[in-house]
């Protein structure tokens, strides 16, 4: 396995970047020592073309603006990095500080990049209203950041081969989830032909969506190293730049106030949003539509108001990350029905099968949905890990201690959750609305099979060379995939959101499938080309007062996955540490092309969902990450990760659905619901830990002490 930092090419220099010391402020000018012959000072006024990656607006290097600590305004390259340190020790960024803006102390009116205003009314077959009841309930629910952590940084090595003007050729190596975007960015930036520019792709590993859209960033800079000296040029990120500036899961605010009837039911629901994306806004209508859509759940809570806003703060950009904000929205949803139901004295479990979307319904966002799995779901996944009994046991024990503070030191507390999530597959909004995304698969007359697609995944290079081998009956070592941006390469789109298992392997088995047919009556090679093509929709079915110049593809939500989990904790009755003592995983996802593969996807998810809602820390503090989280930022250890068993219903029956992001919408509500239950507090936020944990209990006990 050859990661970026891993590539050597003969006679290659070696690029740092230059940053910004302000959170906000002006460029005036960028001051740097003689440097030898060989070393090479690069600002924006140097490059060629556009001064920004493809479909978002974030400069490759800053020339005017500044728009938070750490943004890239030039480049040093040269062939030793040590050297390279140095004079950037002595480069000096000149430029007029103005106030910057934070999420903590944002003026309302200020910041919004997008806002979506909703008014839902009460479905029509809904019981008829009821004098205004008396009971409601309204909570505040916050996530916090989340840090990728993937296997390598960020980097790219790129080659520009040709003379300025004629026969340019550039050749990118990055781990990217988006080959072609890394290819439009960089043709934009050097102004050469799209077609002159090729991207090799380099091993992905786990990465959270966190190599979508930045690995374009750091191709174009590396790009415009090579354009300007002619020679291989390597831009690597050390482990703490890539820590402190790239993006990251956002950070959200979520404000929900129900009014109940007798029932308990929800009849009506009003909710405040508010996501940081940090500076620049990437993917704005994508996370905020998503957020917005994740916080309604899947219950009936109409009629419905919602105010959502995504803002814009002088930290790094944020976002995507897996989920792309629905996770967050469902964090908020989940935890609220959680509380309703506790604060009725029923089971959470009960009252979700009660009140979840009628078996042929629409979601908010205008799409039809069949949802008869939930019931069945909800009950395999309870049954699975002995949740009734143990809710029943651990609710009789919470009401016993109600109101009083730890009187048993010597044995633990515990607690149960349980939590429900669906997911599309593909994006709401495609960055390029009129394109078609796919792959090719051509039969060799030496009878090899060919797959050509963007990017590709090494389980998803043995999974479909075991689809296309089955099809064709063809030995697997006769199949070959090719990634990149090759001319011979369609545009397969970004890889995220599900969308290799729900949209492109259904190509790519429609694709054999033709071949098979042919391969007997035609002569060798036959090529085959299969595409999708977004169908745009107007989004919120007229409902949002806030006028929306984008469509979205419907298909995205057409086919959901439903997940239910389950997590179980003890709480440390002397350090007050939450120990997880099992996550369940329920899963409807239609057509499970690899158990094996599903399953260990699910778990890797599983326990970065635990890490984001239990231990991983991350905030900004004046537009800076503080040292301390940096070198401490805690990610779950061998010795934490708990049981996580995973089981699938129906998975022999429909289309393959999107699956992946399951766990990270749903584990978090369930996790903070089992403490809750458990130390008898409705807790509101992640990461929740001993810390929270014993900032409730010793309030406890001061109360109790008056």
């Amino acid at each position: 396995m050859v990661f970026v930092d891993d590539i050597m090419i003969p006679g290659s220099l070696c690029a740092l970047t230059i940053r910004s010391p302000l959170a906000k402020g002006r460029l005036k000018g960028l001051a740097c020592p003689h440097l030898p012959s060989g070393y090479t000072f690069i600002q924006g006024k140097d490059i060629p073309g556009t001064n920004q990656v493809d479909a978002c607006s974030v400069p490759i290097l800053a020339v005017e603006a500044l728009s938070y600590i750490g943004e890239p305004v030039a480049l040093l390259v040269g062939s030793d990095m040590g050297k390279l340190q140095e004079y950037a020790a002595q480069c000096r960024v000149i430029a007029d500080e103005d106030t910057p803006l934070f999420f903590e102390d944002l003026p309302a009116a200020e910041g919004v990049l997008a806002q979506r205003i909703l008014s839902i009314p009460r479905p029509q077959d809904a019981p008829p209203s009821e004098p205004p009841p008396s009971r409601t309930l309204q909570g505040t629910y916050q996530t916090g950041i989340q840090e990728p952590w993937y296997a390598d940084p960020q980097g790219a090595v790129a080659v520009y081969t040709g003379e300025k003007g004629s026969a340019q050729q550039v050749v990118i190596h990055t781990a990217t989830q988006w080959p072609f975007h890394v290819k439009r960015s960089v043709s934009q930036v050097l102004q050469v032909p799209v077609d002159a520019v090729t991207v090799e792709v380099t091993p992905l590993g786990v990465h959270g969506d966190g190599k979508l859209w930045y690995p374009a960033l750091i191709a174009c800079q590396a790009a415009l190293g090579a354009y300007i000296t002619g020679k291989p040029v390597k831009l690597v990120l050390t482990r703490e730049e890539d820590f402190r500036y790239a993006p990251k899961r956002p950070r959200t605010v979520i404000a929900m106030h129900s009014t109940l009837g007798k029932a308990g039911e929800i009849r009506e629901t009003e909710i405040t949003l508010q996501a940081d994306l940090g500076a620049q806004g990437v993917f704005t209508d994508e996370i905020l539509d998503r957020t917005c859509l994740g916080s309604l759940g899947a219950y009936r809570i109409a009629p419905i108001t919602l105010t959502g806003k995504a803002l814009t703060t002088n930290i790094p950009p944020q976002g995507p990350f897996a989920g792309f904000g629905a996770s967050q929205g469902f964090f908020a949803i989940e935890r609220q029905v959680s509380r309703i139901a506790d604060a009725l004295h029923q089971d959470p479990a009960m009252w979700r099968k009660q009140h979840v979307f009628p078996k042929h319904t629409s979601l908010p966002i205008g799409v039809p949905v069949k949802t008869g799995v939930v019931e069945l779901l909800i009950d395999m996944t309870a049954a699975k890990s002995d949740y009734y009994r143990k809710w029943a046991a651990y609710e009789l024990l919470r009401r016993h201690r109600h109101g009083t503070s730890w009187a048993v030191k010597d044995e633990s507390l515990r607690g149960i959750g349980i939590a429900l999530a669906y997911q599309g597959s593909g994006f709401l909004y495609h960055p390029q609305d009129g394109a078609s995304y796919g792959l090719e698969v051509t039969l060799e007359p030496e009878e090899t099979l060919e797959i050509r697609i963007a990017s590709c995944t090494d389980g998803w290079v043995q999974l479909w060379r075991k689809i296309a081998g089955e099809i064709l009956s063809i030995e697997e070592n006769h199949i070959r995939i090719h990634t990149g941006t090759a001319e011979s390469v369609p545009d397969s789109g970004p890889a995220s959101n599900s969308r290799y298992s729900a949209e492109l392997t259904p190509l790519l088995e429609t694709a054999c499938r033709t071949i098979q047919k042919q391969r007997f009556q035609d002569p060798l090679p036959i090529t085959v080309r299969q595409s999708y093509r977004p169908s745009l929709k107007e989004p919120w079915e007229g409902n949002v007062s806030v006028p929306l110049t984008r469509l979205y593809d419907e298909h995205a939500l057409a086919q959901l996955g439903w997940g239910v989990a389950v997590v179980e904790v003890a709480i440390d009755p002397i350090a007050y540490t939450p120990k997880i003592r099992g996550v369940w995983l329920g899963i409807a996802g239609g057509r499970i092309l690899s158990e094996k593969q599903a399953r260990l996807a699910l778990s890797t998810a599983a326990i970065q969902a635990l890490g984001w809602a239990a231990q991983e820390r991350l905030f900004y503090t004046e537009g800076k990450i503080p040292d301390p989280l940096f070198y401490n930022y805690g990610i779950p250890e061998p010795e934490d990760i708990p049981l996580i068993q995973v089981d699938f219903i129906g998975q022999d029956t429909g289309e393959p659905k999107g699956i992946g992001e399951l766990p990270f919408s749903s584990i978090p509500a369930a996790y903070v619901q089992a403490i809750s239950q458990a130390m008898d507090h409705p807790f509101e936020t992640i990461p929740l830990g001993a810390q929270e944990i014993w900032e409730v209990e010793n309030q406890r006990k001061k109360e109790a002490a008056l």
